[in-house]
């Protein structure tokens, strides 16, 4: 088998069941065969569809083996006569398939299609992006469903050819609801769960994305195989640098517009930073910032590690496959670019080859950089110790080195010296130094250099020994202090990142309250108070920042630096932030109350003149005519008036209840008791009003957490407004699913639907859209469905029914994720 030529595998990717992809399988089957390949079937899956079943006439198909399981039989492809067969191409659909257990049978079917590509024979097959490994939890989060299927990524990636069945979702859904994936009792459960439009969008994204993914893969692959540096323009890919300073802002947004005016055009943001993970002049905060407008824009932000900036640009640019490179103008001044020669951007330009270049001006442009601020790197400690050390350290090392006078030779006793001036160095600082090497040298020379007891100040040996020490002080000096800014400015910088995180992290949490981060900055800065005023005084000690319109941030205490004031600029806007919050709340809050004090108003008003009115107006008229003595009445017609009669008390009798629980909910006096309730014991009294209707899935769905009276009334107010909605030999359909912890009762009728302009006033009170009589619309049985639907903790909302129609969904959470077995009772409503 060695010299077996291994087979080629083909995918066929779709985003959702049904989309055609073992069509389009069946369909290349039948090309090669045309074209005198050898192609033989070892597993095709055609759901009961006659058009791909058509697909199959003319191929070759194994025969299947049956497989025995816990005392059901099963169908499997028969991996060992394909195998026997060894067709040239082998088409077996369903990649994710698990087998039946047991012959020695491979776990799953992937499995089986790599032991035919050993073989040597080509195979072709079908996957949905749901059964990727990689997208297993994702899809299950957008559709509730989990899926047990799966196949790695690498065996996919492996393939060949992968070929991207795509549809739109409106054209999947048509295929559905015309009966071309489903059988008719399954249509109406699918499209209201699986393929609802939004999961259809989020599938088909999901396999672009991937695939769209393998061809960059692929194509990354090709250009280093063929050792190709050059960009190739498949798609604008435009890459922005930032400092961390101000001008960042400006070239990120005008980034984002060259990358905009291309279809498909990529954002990326690169910051170099030092190979020692620090650079002068960084503002973190400045960077943060723009690494969140970078991802608001759509882009993305990237960190490389880099001491020379023009090389890591360019090649990271290149690894990239960036077509345009975007910088700052430099903003050092005519007189430092003359002296220190060509900066970032020159030297960039002449890397980047075929890479476009663009130098965007800037309000900074020559305005000179942004230096750290100039405060003193050595305490006051070391600034008196440095020099006290530099005059008195030489002198006592010529004391000891007077009494060993002979021991020593010249050398050893200057290499002392030097010793002594490096340690000071380390003390003290440039100054420090300059006077240590000046005393040892003046000491080395009239104690220890021949004439001893004079100053040789024309021997050259003694002016290249202060020269040395000159030199080694002031260099030792330079590096310890430079060390020292730099450990100063990465300890801020760390400072500033854990506060800004923090406080980042604080706010995603929901602890952002006002009293809260106003602690929290007097805390982080060491101040005496914070408060929020509208005009800060003019005090010494104080520190003001704006917060918002009218509010400024005021702290009090010591004078805070400009690296202080820049983090506190950015607390400040966080405290504004929830200053307008509270406001925003705090006036919703006062209209609130009044919004539905109208709202319950009008439905009363309106109870009155449709709903209580008619059945009255219908009940006293039946009951007049019984009391009159001008007319006798048949039997049937007194039967007839007192059914009338009857009929309107009761009709009577549902509103003035269904007014009362509005109320009640309105007023929060509506006492719950909500306990573990199946669909199965609830829905035979809702449905006593509706007879016909049709209820399917429910047996398996789990107890839901609810009050079943209440449950039962809203089931009985929707299934009663579908029956009135449907049109003639048209059955109500009630159907459920579990999603995500949740289950999701669903009325469905097939009437007219909904008005375009009808959903934003669907659950009114006492709303009947229209308003022209009392038989038509919707009134308030949907407004007190929702009522007490929101207050067992669940959902109700309208659907568009696939095929025209309304479709009321009921979304209630799992007994057993929210509460225990015994039931909880309490009062509700917004109160």
């Amino acid at each position: 088998m060695s010299d077996v030529r291994p087979g080629r595998l083909k995918v066929y990717l779709g985003a959702a069941p049904g989309i055609g992809k073992t069509y389009r399988m069946l369909d290349e089957g039948r090309r090669r065969a045309a074209r005198g390949a050898d192609v033989v079937i070892g597993f095709a899956e055609c759901h009961g569809r006659p058009r791909t079943e058509a697909m199959l006439d003319g191929l070759e198909t194994v025969s299947r083996t049956s497989c025995a399981y816990r005392g059901g039989h099963f169908e499997e492809m028969d991996l060992a006569a394909v195998l026997a067969r060894r067709p040239q191409v082998a088409i077996v659909d369903e990649f994710a398939h698990s087998n039946v257990p047991g012959d020695g049978r491979n776990p799953k079917r992937w499995q089986d299609i790599e032991q035919l590509l050993t073989a040597g024979i080509d195979v072709i097959t079908a996957l949905n992006i749901q059964h990727l490994e990689s997208l297993n939890d994702v899809v299950e989060k957008i559709t509730g469903v989990p899926q047990h299927e799966t196949v790695p990524d690498e065996v996919v990636r492996r393939a060949w050819q992968i070929e991207l069945v795509d549809m739109p979702p409106e054209g999947l859904r048509r295929r559905m609801a015309h009966g071309n994936i489903y059988a008719p009792e399954k249509i109406d459960a699918a499209l209201a769960n699986y393929f609802r439009p939004g999961n259809l969008t989020a599938l088909r994204q999901l396999a672009l994305l991937w695939v769209a993914d393998r061809v960059d893969e692929a194509l990354q692959e090709y250009r280093s195989q063929h050792g190709i540096g050059g960009v190739w323009e498949t798609r604008e890919r435009v890459v922005v640098a930032l400092t961390g300073g101000p001008e960042g802002d400006t070239l990120v947004r005008r980034a984002a517009r060259i990358a905009d005016r291309s279809a498909g055009g990529d954002l990326l943001a690169v910051h170099v930073a030092r190979s020692d993970g620090l650079a002068a002049g960084v503002s973190h905060a400045s960077l943060a910032r723009q690494r969140r407008l970078v991802e608001d824009l759509g882009g993305s932000y990237h960190s490389v590690v880099g001491d020379d900036v023009a090389t890591a640009l360019v090649e990271f640019a290149r690894a990239e496959n960036a077509t345009q490179l975007v910088l700052g103008t430099s903003r050092r001044g005519r007189l430092a670019r003359f002296l220190s020669g060509p900066g970032t951007g020159e030297t960039v330009t002449e890397l980047s080859g075929d890479i476009d270049v663009h130098r965007v001006t800037h309000e900074r442009a020559g305005r000179g950089t942004l230096l750290p601020s100039r405060r003193r790197t050595l305490s006051t400690a070391r600034l008196i110790a440095g020099p006290v050390a530099g005059l008195v350290l030489p002198v006592l090392l010529t004391l000891v080195l007077a009494q060993l006078r002979g021991t020593l030779n010249l050398t050893s006793e200057a290499l002392l010296f030097l010793l002594a001036v490096v340690g000071v160095a380390c003390i003290g600082g440039v100054a420090s130094a300059v006077i240590a090497s000046v005393t040892a040298s003046l000491l080395l020379n009239y104690w220890f250099i021949p004439p001893v007891g004079n100053f040789t100040l024309n021997d050259a040996n003694a002016l290249v020994a202060l020269g040395v020490f000159a030199v080694v002080a002031a260099t030792v000096a330079a590096v310890v202090d430079r060390s020292l800014r730099l450990s100063r400015r990465s300890a801020r910088a760390t400072a500033e990142a854990e506060t800004m995180s923090s406080l980042a992290g604080s706010i995603v949490r929901g602890e952002a309250t006002i009293p809260a981060l106003l602690e929290r900055t007097r805390e982080t800065f060491g101040m005496e108070s914070a408060d929020l005023v509208e005009e800060p005084s003019d005090a010494p000690s104080v520190t003001a920042v704006p917060a918002g319109p009218g509010a400024h941030l005021v702290l009090r205490g010591r004078t805070l630096s400009s690296s202080e004031r820049r983090v506190l600029a950015a607390f400040a806007a966080h405290v504004g932030s929830a200053v307008e919050r509270a406001r925003l709340a705090e006036a919703a809050a006062e209209v609130e109350p009044v919004k539905a004090a109208d709202r319950l108003r009008t439905a009363l008003l309106r109870a009155v003149g449709h709903d209580l009115r008619t059945p009255l107006a219908a009940g006293w008229a039946a009951v007049t005519s019984l009391r009159s003595r001008d007319v006798a009445f048949s039997a049937e017609d007194r039967d007839e008036l007192l059914a009338t009669a009857d009929e309107s008390m009761a009709k009577l009798n549902r509103l003035v209840e269904n007014l009362l629980d509005l109320s009640r909910l309105e007023a929060g006096a509506l006492t719950l008791n909500l306990r573990a309730t199946t669909l199965e014991e609830v829905l035979p009294m809702a449905l006593t009003d509706v007879p016909g209707a049709v209820v399917t899935d429910v047996e398996a769905i789990p107890a839901v957490l609810a009050d079943p009276p209440l449950l039962e009334r809203v089931i009985a107010n929707l299934a009663g407004n579908a029956a009135r909605h449907s049109p003639p030999g048209k059955k109500v359909l009630v159907t459920a699913s579990a999603l995500a912890g949740r289950v999701e009762l669903r009325v469905v009728d097939r009437g007219p639907g909904l008005p375009a302009d009808g959903r934003d006033r669907l659950f009114e009170p006492f709303q009947r859209l229209g308003d022209t009589d009392n038989t038509t619309g919707l009134g308030l049985g949907l407004a007190l469905a929702r009522g007490l639907t929101e207050a067992m903790n669940g959902t109700l909302s309208p659907e568009d029914t696939p095929g025209g129609g309304l479709t009321m969904v009921v979304s209630l959470p799992f007994a057993a994720r929210t509460a225990g077995a015994e039931p909880t009772g309490h009062r509700v409503g917004n109160a």
